[in-house]
């Protein structure tokens, strides 16, 4: 095996994207994936069996896809990773049950990886390829709202704090429901705030008072404020006056965006780490984004965001991730090992 710069097929089947990358070392070769968001939207969120389904059909296509856009075979490989939580318990087994086969007739090493440190491993796929140490990460996406201190990619990772109830990508798609706009609801709360007045309502910071930073300083909560917008609608529906969809879009986005960058500065601040990445399909908030390089260039903090397709759920990640484990001379998992839906953070690989 190539430990310096091995070559590594990973595959990302947590939730609705079934993702297939594959990288040398710290270079990207390719980035296959296939969304099967358009067959949730007619139910307004993924539903578990529709999404398993889908990773079979897609599995061997997007295989086939990231083979021929790197310009290598299988038997090329050094190397396959894959997602083994936390996710889906169904998506997962279908990307665990493909990498297993793959490696079993294959005769090659197979690593069992968690997919939070994924995005975060995904930044050595950058330009200087070079993740700088200690980092504290905020991944944010439909179902993950987590805060990490990130001491080493493969042996180090802490999680300071997540999501007491809805995470922010979820209160998206609830509040644009309520808007009456389709699921997702980001990208379209995103472009309807676009027009709207973020001060125009004061809607509430959740787990940001004094008694509540005592005790959730790093944790998130996003489900009351969720349930402010819908009573706010509500009452403007009920004196039949107009509802202005996009200074409401707007004032919850800021909302959103001021409790995660935030929290996320006073991490930095409060253990002294002058580093901030971001990861997960929220990132591509415009609203997320802008504050986030508004707040940290002001506290002196150099901000980190991979490319927006690098973000959402890819095999990209998986396989930087696993090329890590590689380099740094980790054995590889065993044979036994599953799909866990709660996967600890803390559980980079799973052997």
């Amino acid at each position: 095996m190539n430990r310096d710069e091995p070559l590594v097929l990973g595959i990302e089947t947590s939730c609705d994207e079934t993702g297939v990358g594959i990288v040398r070392g710290r270079t990207l070769l390719a980035n296959a994936i296939a969304s099967s968001m358009d067959e949730h939207a007619r139910y307004g969120g993924v539903v578990p069996e529709v999404a398993a389904r889908a990773h079979l059909e897609s599995m061997t296509p997007m295989i086939g896809a990231a083979l021929a856009e790197a310009g290598v075979t299988l038997d090329d490989l050094d190397a396959i990773a894959v997602t083994s939580g936390p996710g889906l318990s169904g998506a997962l087994m279908v990307g665990v049950g493909s990498a297993k086969a793959l490696a079993l007739a294959l005769d090659k090493p197979l690593y069992a990886v968690n997919h939070l440190v994924g995005h975060v491993g995904v930044d050595v796929l950058g330009e200087d390829g070079h993740l700088e140490y200690p980092t504290i990460a905020l991944l944010v996406s439909g179902g993950h709202t987590s805060l990490l201190l990130v001491r080493d990619l493969v042996s180090d990772v802490e999680l300071l704090g997540e999501t007491i109830d809805d995470a922010a990508g979820e209160a998206f798609d609830k509040v644009a429901r309520i808007l009456g706009l389709p699921y997702p609801g980001g990208p379209h709360i995103d472009r309807l705030a676009a027009d709207g007045d973020p001060r125009a309502i004061r809607f509430p910071r959740g787990l940001t008072l004094p008694k509540d930073m005592a005790a959730h300083r790093y944790d998130f909560s996003f489900s009351g404020l969720k349930t402010s917008v819908a009573r706010w609608v509500e009452k403007k529906q009920d004196a039949g006056e107009p509802v202005p969809l996009a200074d409401v879009a707007a004032s919850f986005r800021e909302a959103v965006a001021d409790v995660l960058i935030g929290k996320a500065i006073a991490a930095c601040t409060d253990l002294g780490v002058p580093r901030l990445l971001l990861g997960g399909g929220v990132v591509a908030n415009a609203r997320v984004r802008s504050m986030a390089e508004e707040r940290t260039a002001a506290a002196g903090i150099a901000l980190r965001v991979p490319p927006l397709a690098l973000c959402t759920d890819n095999g990209a990640m998986i396989a930087a991730l696993g090329a890590q484990l590689v380099m740094h001379g980790h054995d590889p998992s065993g044979p036994d090992f599953g799909a866990d839906s709660t996967l600890p953070v803390t559980d980079i690989q799973v052997h």
